[in-house]
C-alpha cells in the first residue's frame, strides 16, 4: 500500500510458448517479481509460429506500458534470416528494454545411444559407426538448436540427421523413449532427466560450466568449439513507448534481477540472470542480426515462408 505504480493499467506480458516451456517459465517468475510497475502483470500465453506470435501482437499493439513480450532473442535476431515475410522488424517496431537472463543449451542423448557413449568424442565414434541411428532433434526448423548441430556435425565431419520437433517438450519425449538419438535442448528441459539418469549430457554450449551440472565440460573442454553459444531472454513494448516508461520499466526489471528469490528461481533451472541498458540490448540485437546472417548463409540455409 502507499506504492505508486509507473503504470495505472494492468500489464500483459505476452510469451510465445506453451505453459511449462522455459520463455513461460522465466516470465511468469518476472511477472511474480514485477511489483513496482503495474498494478498486476498477467502472463498471455500464444504458442505456435516457433514463437513469433506475441511479437506479431506486440507490432503496432497499446504503447502506454501495459503490453510487453518477453522473448528469446532467436525470435529477434535469427528469424529474419530464416522466414522470408516475417511480420516484424525488431529495431523498427519494438523498443527493446532489457535483457532479461542467459540460456545455455546442452547436446544429450538418450536410451538410443550405446550406455558406453560419456563424450562427444565417443557419441561422433558413435554416430560414424551407426550412421542411420545418428539424429538429432531440435525444436524446430531454422532454430537455434537446429543450427547448433548443423554446425558441430560440420565440425566433426559427421552425418547427423536433424529431426524438427513443434518446440522442446516433444524433443525431450522422442529422446527418452529412444526414437531419437540425441538433440540440443535448453538445460531446463532436460535437467530431471539427467538427473535422474535417464539422459546423458556430453556438453554444456556456454563458455563456463553450469554450476548445476558441474560435471558436464563446455563444448570447447569437449573439443567442440562449433557447438558454442548462448542465447538471452529480453523484454520489449512497441515502438512509440515514452522514453519515461521505458526508462521505468528497465529500472523495475533491474530491481527484479537484484532480487534473491527471482534470482535464485534462474539459477536453479541453469538460467543466468542478466540485465543491461535499453541502448546496450539495441546493440547486442544489431551483432546478432549480423552474426546470425553469416551463420545462416554459410550453412546453405534457404529462407522458409
Amino acid at each position: 500500500p502507499g506504492r505508486a505504480n509507473l503504470i495505472s493499467r494492468n500489464a500483459r506480458l505476452m510469451v510465445g510458448f506453451p505453459a511449462g516451456a522455459s520463455p513461460d517459465f522465466v516470465a511468469r517468475l518476472l511477472a511474480e517479481h514485477l511489483k513496482d510497475y503495474a498494478p498486476s502483470t498477467i502472463v498471455d500465453n500464444r504458442p505456435g509460429a516457433g514463437g513469433r506470435l506475441p511479437l506479431e501482437a506486440l507490432k503496432g499493439g497499446d504503447s502506454d506500458g501495459s503490453l510487453m513480450v518477453l522473448t528469446p532473442g532467436d525470435q529477434v535476431a535469427l528469424f529474419p534470416h530464416v522466414y522470408a515475410k516475417l511480420g516484424y522488424d525488431a529495431l523498427r517496431d519494438f523498443a527493446p528494454v532489457s535483457t532479461v537472463c542467459i540460456v545455455q543449451f546442452l547436446l544429450v542423448t538418450g536410451p538410443l545411444v550405446a550406455p558406453d557413449v560419456k563424450s562427444v568424442a565417443d557419441f561422433v565414434a558413435w554416430c560414424r559407426a551407426n550412421p542411420k541411428l545418428a539424429t538429432c532433434g531440435s525444436p524446430g526448423e531454422g532454430t537455434r538448436p537446429h543450427f547448433m548441430a548443423v554446425n558441430f556435425a560440420r565440425a566433426a565431419g559427421i552425418e547427423l540427421t536433424h529431426v524438427p520437433y513443434k518446440g522442446g517438450p516433444p524433443v525431450v519425449q522422442d529422446l527418452l523413449a529412444g526414437q531419437i538419438a540425441a538433440a540440443v535442448s535448453v538445460v531446463s528441459n532436460v535437467l530431471p532427466h539427467i538427473q535422474a539418469g535417464r539422459l546423458k549430457a556430453l556438453a554444456t554450449t556456454a563458455a563456463r560450466r553450469s554450476p548445476v551440472l558441474p560435471e558436464v565440460p563446455t563444448a570447447r573442454e569437449a573439443g567442440y568449439p562449433a557447438l558454442e553459444g548462448v542465447e538471452w531472454f529480453g523484454l520489449f513494448v512497441p515502438v512509440g513507448t515514452a522514453t519515461a516508461i521505458v526508462a521505468g520499466l528497465n529500472k523495475a526489471v533491474h530491481k527484479v534481477l537484484a532480487n534473491e528469490a527471482f534470482r535464485d528461481g534462474l539459477e536453479k533451472q541453469a538460467f543466468e540472470p542478466r540485465g543491461c541498458t535499453p541502448e546496450e540490448f539495441a546493440q547486442l540485437i544489431k551483432a546478432d542480426l549480423d552474426q546470425w546472417a553469416a551463420t545462416v548463409k554459410a550453412s546453405g540455409f534457404k529462407p522458409m515462408d
